[in-house]
């Protein structure tokens, strides 16, 4: 008997601790709440500041100019507020988050920033919902196939957190819609984008604005959640996007770095479809783009990896927004010494030949693609397609990356890799001549240029 008594004691202590707790938490809400200047991003005033508001009553355009003095809003969002704690959430709703690009990617993302109390979101996508995308799509219905993406979850997210401001538009980013996509000082931009124009297009009109911006890789044909990493663009690896539009940056804007990615350190386990036509045909899918640039082909995508990258970011950013401190696992590549062998002996190379290394338009990242993905460790002369895997380290000892052309630059679809004979060689003879005496070693070396070509957007 006298056990039981202990243990309803302990039982009524809980339920009075946890009374006072709510009650606290409770006078906090309706207290009034301070000021978060923050809420249009670095280097500007607040105009919610300056009408001395909560902060959102003109940043983000919420109804309700305190949103969390609201007894559902507090409730709905009172695991967010245990965890950050208060001020620290009133960040978060006071923000301003862009996120363009809806599929699997994106729509998780702002689905998870509008769950974490974001005030304000703008949706950026010109695209549809399909039935295909269903398998990886955050909210979208049956029926809601044949609709906008973000117009869809527009529609959605009212139901869910009604006090948040959404915009949604239904358009393609480029650089006519940039000042009415960008406008409007955001806290953050989320690059959900998977063309490689528009992306870098975005990516460098953020850095040129001075917004923070993460962005997405390819989270198609990969099945480890475990291996989904946030990084710097320059770290991310064995990606096809991410180091596509690395390239890119580095070339046409003169970024190098400093941008945060998503991205996976799993291989693609799979690639783009063949493209058939209503006749069952395999066609040129460029005939059938509505919107030149955009890929109709189709990647493999395990539904979940998509979602799970979507997550990570929503995670990432309303960190951020709270001014949380969370210190990403870094990424460490044991691998790259055999590869800046091979960068600097180009560099080398070329100082010789041509008197200077201006023309050398790839970064050690790009040798490992060039060496790994398209050559296999192996002379561009080797018959044999097995990958050299671990023996690398042995190889390079005897190979070399040379232009393929000498009329062109030394970039990723004009390098190719050989013995130090065979460069020798090679610099001696010009292309018509190989076409005409090794026509099957021509059509070979260039099927694999073009293959670089494709996969990084030239």
């Amino acid at each position: 008997m006298e056990e039981k008594v202990k243990i309803l004691a302990f039982i009524g202590a809980g339920a009075l601790l946890g009374s006072a707790a709510t009650l606290a938490i409770s006078k906090l809400l309706s207290d009034p709440l301070p000021i978060n200047n923050q809420c249009v991003g670095k280097g500007y005033t607040s105009e919610a500041v300056k009408s001395n508001g909560f902060p959102g009553s003109k940043c983000n355009g919420l109804a309700t100019p305190n949103p969390l003095t609201d007894e559902v809003v507090s409730e709905q969002l009172t695991r967010n507020i245990q965890f950050f704690g208060l001020e620290a959430q009133q960040k978060v709703t006071a923000s301003y988050v862009v996120v363009i690009g809806l599929g699997g990617v994106g729509s998780h993302a702002a689905s998870m920033l509008l769950r974490s109390g974001v005030g304000r979101l703008l949706l950026v996508d010109f695209d549809q919902v399909s039935v295909s995308s269903l398998n990886r799509h955050a909210v979208a219905t049956r029926e809601d196939v044949g609709t906008s993406k973000a117009l869809c979850l527009k529609k959605h997210f009212q139901s869910i957190f009604p006090e948040c401001h959404i915009d949604a538009k239904v358009i393609l980013y480029d650089s006519s819609s940039e000042e009415e996509i960008l406008s409007g000082y955001p806290d953050f931009v989320l690059d959900c984008i998977d063309n490689i124009d528009t992306k870098v297009a975005l990516l460098a009109a953020c850095v040129r604005r001075g917004l923070k911006v993460l962005s997405a890789t390819g989270a198609g044909a990969r099945a480890d959640p475990t291996r989904i990493r946030v990084a710097d663009l320059r770290e991310s690896t064995n990606d096809p996007l991410s180091r596509a539009v690395r390239h890119r940056l580095r070339k046409d804007h003169g970024i190098d770095g400093g941008i945060p990615v998503v991205f996976s350190l799993e291989k693609p386990k799979a690639k783009l479809l063949p493209f058939k036509g209503p006749s069952g045909e395999e066609e040129n899918p460029s005939d059938y783009q509505i919107v030149p640039g955009f890929r109709v082909r189709i990647i493999p995508v395990l539904g979940t990896i998509p979602a799970i990258f979507g997550q990570v970011m929503a995670s990432y950013v309303a960190t951020q927004l709270a001014g949380l401190q969370v210190h990403m696992e870094p990424v460490v590549n044991f691998d790259t010494d055999h590869y800046e062998i091979l960068h600097q002996r180009l560099i080398e190379h070329e100082e010789l030949l041509y008197g200077t290394s201006m023309q050398v338009e790839v970064d050690v990242e790009e040798v490992v693609y060039i060496a790994k993905e398209l050559w296999h460790g192996r002379s561009a002369r080797d018959l044999s397609i097995k990958d050299v895997g671990r023996a690398m380290w042995r190889s390079v000892n005897e190979l070399m990356l040379v232009r393929w052309d000498k009329t062109k630059s030394a970039s990723v679809s004009n390098l190719i890799l050989l013995r130090f004979k065979e460069a020798d060689e090679h610099e001696s003879r010009s292309l018509e001549d190989i076409k005409e005496e090794e026509p099957d070693f021509f059509v070979r070396v260039t099927t694999v240029l073009k293959r670089a070509e494709l996969e990084f957007g030239f």
